[in-house]
């Protein structure tokens, strides 16, 4: 197949680590140009500038996307620098799993502003320049979570759900502007996500199940390639995958 990611320029967040990190990495194996956003500012400036030492082009940009103005920083940055914009990752996100009778009120609100607003964020900052362009994609991570609803899911699957139905709305409004949008849910991966349960019990048995069950962060970087790697004729809307062995 024909290498259509080469020198595009790809803007990913949550990039220091997990989906985006490996994103970043294997896109610029690939000819892409990344831009990298996260609030860790050291780990994002010393993977861009491992990219760059390979021969790679990137630049790292601190965002917090729960911060509109950050989130367009981030953007406007990319094509400042690099002229153009391709490819929106919306990555960042966060799983505070919980019975809603712990009332971890802070925790849903956490949720609520990265896994939606950062995705609606996100979306605001790249459309008036794709607009533009004619041209572009716009993918977000939703989780298999999004598609089934566990007890202590509520939130998280809330979140995901909505990753899902504001792409899907997306997709239906920008076809005038020839602008593709696409959704991986994944299941269990090798990422730290499971880190950012707060609740002791919850945590415990999630990092269990991670343990048992996940698979190689690589597989996200697979879907993410063939997603992008797609001629502008054909819009890949979703892939949902879970290790083989993941039950849920």
């Amino acid at each position: 197949m024909e290498n259509n990611i080469k020198e595009k320029v790809v803007v990913i967040t949550g990039a220091s680590s997990g989906f985006g990190k490996i994103s970043a990495e294997h896109l610029s194996t690939l000819g892409a140009t990344v831009v990298l956003g996260a609030r860790s500012t050291d780990k994002i400036e010393k993977i861009s500038e491992e990219i760059n030492s390979k021969g790679g082009k990137s630049l790292a940009v601190t965002t917090d996307v729960t911060k509109v103005e950050q989130v367009k920083n981030l953007v406007d940055s990319a094509i400042n620098k690099f002229g153009k914009i391709d490819v929106l990752l919306n990555n960042a996100g966060l799983m505070p799993l919980s019975p809603l009778e712990y009332l971890k009120v802070e925790d849903w609100n956490r949720c609520i502003d990265v896994n939606i607003k950062g995705v609606l964020y996100g979306i605001a900052a790249v459309l008036p320049y794709m607009k533009e362009q004619k041209f572009g994609q716009i993918i977000s991570v939703s989780s298999v979570a999004g598609h089934t609803i566990r007890p202590g899911g509520a939130i998280y699957s809330a979140s995901k759900y909505a990753v899902r139905v504001i792409s899907e709305a997306l997709r239906q409004e920008v076809k005038p502007y020839n602008i593709r949008t696409a959704v991986i849910s994944p299941g269990a991966v090798e990422t730290n996500l499971p880190n950012s349960v707060t609740a002791t019990d919850i945590s415990k048995n999630i990092h269990e199940y991670y343990s048992k069950h996940a698979i190689s962060v690589d597989s996200f970087a697979r879907c993410l390639e063939f997603i992008i790697n797609q001629p502008e004729d054909m819009d890949v809307n979703e892939i949902l995958f879970r290790p083989t062995i993941q039950q849920l």
